[in-house]
């Protein structure tokens, strides 16, 4: 959507390593904004991000006018399934989910790439968007592309801008508290209850709150319950440990991803059987 950082200069990168033609779109899409969220306020540095992409020697940019990508009679919505879109962020940006795969599906129909990429920083809409690619058989290969990250951690966002010298401090906070649970996690054999609460902690030392925290497997969002016994193993289930903090004007997100054996807790494993 446009205020570039390294974030987004990485899936250039990424891209043109592949030596094909590299296609950078830029629109802030006002469908995926809800009832008194900032896209107003979105940052917008159009001739600044044309700069970064001149010097990463991109091939095209495609900066739609609304218009272009909603033509006045325009009456589709491409919709997927609320146990994916419904949860995490989409429990709590009704909506946010339909116009961010209405707008992919439009935009994979105006460039008609070979390969789109997109970041785990935002995990779910890299989920979602897979599946509607998936379901939809558009012949789409979407790469996944690693979270950049500032030096103390913290994940690059074009809303970190509303950040003052404070916030940015115990912004911090989010990435040290992730860590923190995929720390105890990877160390051997844990509760999902007690990872989660692990992360809590971590965050309250920094005086953040966190919209949501959860546990949730990679392969399709599903929340892993909090009894649940986690065992280090790499080849175990992928899982996606992910919280929204919302901090000043900003909401800002971040995720871990590690894998782990899950065991169900059972009677006898609680010693409840007699």
């Amino acid at each position: 959507m446009g205020a570039l950082h390294e974030g987004h200069l990485a899936l250039v990168r990424r891209a043109k390593r592949e030596r094909g033609i590299t296609v950078v779109s830029i629109f802030v899409n006002p469908t995926q904004f809800g009832p008194g969220e900032d896209f107003e306020d979105y940052p917008r540095r159009e001739e600044q991000d044309l700069r970064l992409l001149e010097k990463e020697e991109v091939d095209a940019v495609f900066l739609p006018r609304k218009e272009e990508v909603y033509p006045e009679d325009f009456a589709t919505t491409v919709r997927v399934d609320r146990r994916l879109t419904g949860v995490l962020c989409g429990k709590y940006r009704p909506g946010h989910f339909d116009g961010v795969t209405t707008v992919v599906a439009r935009l994979f129909g105006l460039v008609k790439p070979k390969r789109a990429y997109f970041g785990w920083k935002d995990a779910q809409q890299l989920i979602v968007v897979k599946k509607m690619v998936e379901d939809l058989a558009l012949g789409i290969e979407i790469v996944p592309v690693e979270t950049v990250r500032e030096a103390d951690g913290l994940a690059l966002s074009s809303r970190n801008a509303y950040l003052d010298a404070e916030q940015r401090r115990r912004a911090a906070g989010i990435f040290r508290a992730l860590s923190a649970g995929r720390g105890l996690a990877e160390r051997g054999s844990c509760r999902a209850g007690d990872l989660l609460r692990r992360v809590r902690e971590f965050l309250e030392r920094d005086d953040l709150s966190p919209q949501y925290l959860e546990l949730r497997t990679v392969k399709n969002l599903e929340e892993i319950r909090s009894d649940s016994v986690l065992e280090a193993a790499p080849d175990g289930e992928e899982l996606l440990l992910a919280t929204a903090v919302p901090l000043g004007k900003a909401r800002l997100i971040d995720n871990l991803r590690f894998r782990a054996k899950i065991i169900r807790r059972t009677p006898a494993f609680e010693g409840e059987r007699k």
